[in-house]
């Protein structure tokens, strides 16, 4: 690790969550970033879990599931070098309207850089541009599980990451007083095994590989 990247990390050792989780980052470099002087040249962003819970509000399994899709996908694609925004596609099997894809795609996007039309453009020759890399509805997938392909805009090299959500952990019967902890009436007891039971199962998704599962796609 380089110095710079050392002090990249050290941005993120300070957050404002009540909750700590123990999760490697994401890191990628910006051709954007490195070209305005952001970033040194080829010194990567590096974007931790808890930047991904700041991005969608919350943190849950559908949260930690669009990371560890991300993560797993990038890492597939990029065994022996840094991953760079603006040269991965990425593929969701379901719609946009879904809930489970929609969520997903947001932040699947927030850490690669890929977007639909509305996307970044790119400065001058089109360097960075972010449009239309990411896609909804892309394909049809074997299973009914959130699936999603990465795809190097260089090499064509694809990767399918497909995340077994039915098998995260239920959480037990301590989750049944959220109503309670919306509407104020959960004693301290209730919303601290909520908030034991909920994050385990956030953790589970982030340490579990079990429930993802990582293949190669056969250039179309």
């Amino acid at each position: 690790m380089t110095d710079s990247e050392t002090a990249t990390d050290s941005n993120h050792t300070t957050t404002n969550l009540a909750i700590e989780y123990d999760a490697d980052p994401i890191r990628i470099r910006d051709p954007v970033a490195e070209a305005l002087g952001v970033l040194d040249s080829g010194d990567p962003f590096v974007v931790s879990y808890e930047d991904v819970v700041k991005a969608a509000g919350h943190s849950c399994p559908t949260a930690s599931g669009a990371f560890r899709i991300a993560q797993l996908g990038l890492d597939a694609l990029y065994p022996d070098d840094r991953p760079v925004r603006s040269e991965v596609e990425v593929h969701a099997a379901g719609p946009r309207e879904d809930a489970t894809y929609g969520v997903m795609g947001r932040l699947v996007s927030y850490v690669t850089g890929a977007a639909q039309e509305d996307g970044f453009g790119g400065l001058a020759g089109g360097i960075g541009d972010r449009r239309d890399l990411l896609q909804f509805d892309a394909f049809e997938p074997e299973t009914p599980a959130p699936t999603f392909r990465f795809r190097r805009t260089d090499t064509g090299k694809t990767v399918q990451v497909t995340y077994h959500v039915s098998e995260v952990p239920d959480g037990g019967p301590a989750l049944g007083a959220l109503q309670q902890i919306l509407d104020g009436s959960a004693t301290a007891e209730q919303r601290d095994a909520f908030s034991d039971a909920w994050h385990g199962r956030v953790r589970a998704v982030l340490s579990d590989d079990s429930l993802f599962t990582v293949e190669a796609v056969d250039a179309e």
